[in-house]
């Protein structure tokens, strides 16, 4: 073959410019490697660095004490019990049924004919997964479908759901605020929200839980020196199951102009005649809380978490936060099953009005037997405060013998000396199931009173043995 017989290798336009495209990428990657070459050329070289394996880190370290410590006490991991159903106001476990006071089901909505038979149906139509982000190929209208739900609830113009409550506030709070910036929360906020004030890179402050007047204090002392200031409040505070002081907290947001920002989580549902949360058990405009947060797999028995407010405040959170511009979107069975639950409550108040009067019923009942449920109001959440972690813990695995399930919360979750069982209340429990989880509550916890069983009594001798684990792997 000739060379004028050879075939054209002569790119077609749309190839070159895709080749001088790479070649412009490389050039830039290539330049900054040079500079940052050259800045290292300029420091110190550092000695070879060993990366520590995962069994040499005393994080690890503090796990394998936990698991010794229960092994030489002869207590149980009362935690990542199995279900073998789906568990609300009952569970069975290992085949044995149990009261369950350990679930958010709060409205019986999560084996509701109306919020399975829909979500069957949307894994016909959608599958399983939205498989991208809603921003360039996972929107579904039932995503919309249920944020138009949620601002309907909340009497406000717009929401935006993410794949997990957790992810909802540390994508909203560090898109909003930032370094400039100041967040004052309450003591007792929970994690996700401390989260994302660090991610957001804000001054942080805390005040004294539920005390407006301790928070005035510090917005005196410091609100002047920031951009922005962000006030965040839980509606129902899911460790000790009392309320946030809204009507004093939405005077001072007028005085002080700063953003409050409500967290939901256990209040949908659970406050209000019908259900609505925190503004309507105090009968407020709900517009006069900027930022409403709140999550999917509690009363409406899904999962992922939602913002709610005004139409501005959801168009920057879908444009700027991370957590939803670059995640997945969220399942449109779970948003469809989402749905299902708010009409639900929006079409059977009956059900929060029952768990009104269970939550009730189990916090007299529990005073009565003389148990200290610290600052529970009665409606979600009533913890029973035991004191001593290890005693919270042998508590719960023996409430387990009178087929009571209900999980302790311990150091380091709250501090030590306050730990204590938490148990929700659901629509669905009935009030002998309260009543007999009550007695044998304090009947059990008394022994362990009376044996002075926890952290104080344990055999010192079989504590020695631990001490191999409790020194540092590098010491």
């Amino acid at each position: 073959m000739t060379d004028k017989d050879k075939p054209e290798t002569t790119a077609s336009p749309a190839g070159g410019a895709t080749r001088g495209f790479l070649e412009k990428m490389r050039q830039t990657s290539e330049a900054s490697g040079r500079n940052r070459e050259a800045r290292l050329n300029r420091q110190p070289q550092a000695s070879v660095r060993q990366s520590p394996k995962f069994d040499q880190l005393p994080e690890y370290q503090r796990v394998l004490t936990q698991r010794k410590v229960g092994e030489l006490i002869g207590v149980d991991n009362p935690f990542y019990r199995s279900h073998d159903m789906a568990a609300g106001a009952t569970t069975v476990m290992d085949g044995r049924n149990f009261a369950n006071f350990a679930s958010y089901d709060y409205l019986g909505t999560n084996t509701d004919p109306l919020v399975t038979t829909r979500a069957k149906q949307a894994i016909d139509r959608y599958g399983i997964s939205a498989s991208a982000s809603r921003l360039v190929a996972g929107e579904r209208p039932v995503h919309t479908e249920l944020e138009a739900t949620l601002a309907e609830v909340y009497g406000v113009e717009a929401a935006v759901c993410f794949v997990s409550g957790y992810l909802t506030n540390v994508a909203a709070i560090s898109c909003l605020v930032g370094p400039q910036d100041l967040v004052v929360h309450d003591e007792f906020i929970h994690n996700s929200a401390l989260a994302g004030i660090k991610q957001s890179g804000a001054t942080r402050r805390l005040f004294r839980h539920n005390d407006v007047d301790n928070l005035e204090t510090v917005l005196k002392t410091l609100s002047s020196e920031f951009r922005r200031v962000l006030v965040i409040v839980e509606g129902v505070y899911s460790m000790d199951g009392d309320i946030a002081d809204l009507p004093r907290l939405v005077e001072l947001r007028s005085r002080y102009g700063f953003w409050l920002m409500v967290d939901e989580a256990h209040a949908l549902g659970v406050l209000g005649k019908s259900g609505r949360g925190t503004f309507e058990h105090f009968d407020l405009d709900p517009q006069d809380v900027d930022i409403w947060m709140g999550t999917l797999s509690k009363t409406t028995s899904s999962c992922g978490g939602y913002i709610a407010g005004s139409q501005a405040l959801a168009d920057i959170l879908k444009a700027e936060a991370g957590g939803f511009v670059y995640s997945v979107g969220l399942a449109p069975v779970l948003a469809t099953a989402a749905k299902a639950g708010l009409d639900i409550l929006r079409s059977e108040p009956e059900r929060t009005e029952k768990l009104h009067r269970n939550g009730a019923l189990f916090l007299e009942e529990a005073r009565k037997a003389g148990l200290d449920t610290g600052l529970s109001v009665g409606f979600s959440v009533v913890p029973v405060l035991v004191g001593d972690s290890l005693r919270a813990v042998q508590l719960s695995n023996e409430l387990l013998e009178d087929g009571v399930n209900a999980l302790p919360i311990i150091h380091p979750a709250v501090p030590e000396g306050m730990a204590r069982l938490r148990f929700f209340i659901t629509c669905n429990h009935t009030q002998d199931q309260i009543r007999h989880a009550v007695d044998v509550t304090a009947r059990r916890l008394k022994a362990l009173q009376e044996r002075n069983f926890g952290l104080a009594s344990l055999d010192m001798e079989k504590m020695m043995q631990l001490s191999p684990l409790l020194q540092s792997p590098n010491t």
